[in-house]
């Protein structure tokens, strides 16, 4: 069971605003997550209360909220379960982003994390087979539009066949070299194929517990202006990662 849901989903979407406040704003307050949450100012104080009672945040009247260590890793599991279903609801169904992020607020309160699981690893491999990804998205979405005629099959594995056969003539005229994970540029994407466990415990611990372990899809969200930290997206989490952290992940670029 996972920290999130060992509290009830209106204690969980609590957490993430105010996880999203902080994030905007440096700080939340009490307004700030009646204003997001369109909910009175009774309804705040209780739920602050109750939060502060589980030791999710910390809280007194008319001062700034926080969260604690475990009101973040709640926060984050939830927010991180958020962004799994609506991804995959866009990127593999094809829905609408409002229709899917509304989809993924109703279902992120009761998915367990072993069902989560199921879905990042479907949509790594709808972007990694030679029949996924954008072209699958592209030429059928959730299903095939064609009539059952096994002449339209054909043609589709044909086109299939072609595409695998040239990525392999490819690789075989250019070996692939893995590379460190900071050579990457926003929005290149790769498969981790090594971390080495060299640096500090906590930031080795740190990087295999947000799923940075080889054969996980990554992807380049943002590069701060001097080069660190860098953002990055993996297999849900949005994790910001310092230059020394990253040296140490090789990837291969897909």
């Amino acid at each position: 069971m996972t920290v999130c849901q060992m509290l009830s989903s209106s204690m969980e979407d609590y957490l993430e605003a105010i996880y999203h406040i902080i994030s905007e704003k440096g700080a939340a307050r009490a307004k700030d997550i009646s204003k997001r949450l369109k909910v009175g100012a009774s309804s705040v104080t209780g739920a602050l209360k109750a939060l502060k009672k589980r030791g999710m945040v910390n809280y007194a009247p008319y001062d700034v909220i926080t969260l604690t260590s475990r009101g973040e890793a709640a926060a984050l599991d939830v927010i991180r379960c958020h962004e799994v279903l609506r991804d995959f609801m866009i990127k593999v169904l094809a829905v609408d982003e409002v229709d899917a992020d509304a989809a993924a607020c109703r279902m992120e309160h009761s998915i367990t994390k072993k069902i989560l699981e199921r879905f990042i690893q479907f949509a790594e491999f709808v972007e990694v087979c030679p029949r996924g990804g954008a072209k699958w998205i592209a030429g059928f979405g959730y299903r095939c539009d064609h009539d059952s005629s096994l002449d339209n099959c054909e043609s589709c594995i044909s086109q299939c066949l072609k595409g695998v056969q040239m990525r392999k003539k490819q690789q075989e005229e250019k070996i692939m070299t893995p590379v460190s994970l900071k050579s990457l540029k926003k929005g290149q994407r790769a498969k981790v194929v090594k971390v080495r466990t060299t640096g500090s415990a906590a930031a080795s611990k740190r990087i295999v517990e947000m799923g940075v372990t080889p054969g996980s899809l990554v992807e380049v969200e943002r590069i701060a202006p001097l080069g660190d930290p860098i953002d990055v997206r993996i297999r849900g989490y949005h994790l910001s990662l310092r230059k020394d952290e990253i040296e140490n992940i090789d990837v291969e670029l897909i």
